[in-house]
């Protein structure tokens, strides 16, 4: 390539459209973890039954095993789903967590939908069927 530099631009895609109209989004669940009893998992998987039972596609990362057991090894896991997905959905206390600001820091870089917990059901009418 001999120093050139290539830029690929990504249309941004019409993620409000598909919340809108139920097109394929695929919600990352990010929230805080450690230092929270449990790892804040209660709140993780109580959040990804609603939102499926509403007929959401959703990444739990408290589902997410990686193979390292370390944070950096989730982090890494997590990172890797959080790929994927089109939306991402902020728990309460995302913001004393350094991991959840890092994946909404990614989110934000790559153009996804965010939205606080509260305002995506408030948006959604807490039903999509």
């Amino acid at each position: 390539m001999n120093g050139t530099i290539i830029t690929i631009r990504r249309e941004r895609r019409g993620y409000k459209n598909d919340i809108i109209n139920g097109g394929n989004m695929l919600i990352y669940l990010s929230g805080p973890m450690s230092g929270i009893k449990e790892y804040n998992y209660p709140a993780f998987r109580s959040t990804a039954r609603d939102l499926r039972e509403n007929g959401y596609k959703v990444i739990n990362p408290a589902e997410i095993k990686p193979i390292e057991q370390t944070w950096e090894g989730f982090m890494k896991a997590d990172i890797k789903a959080l790929m994927d997905c089109t939306t991402v959905v902020m728990l309460p206390g995302w913001e004393s967590s350094k991991g959840a600001q890092l994946e909404r820091h990614i989110a934000e870089a790559l153009g996804m939908e965010i939205f606080e917990l509260s305002e995506f059901q408030t948006s959604q009418g807490r039903k999509r069927r």
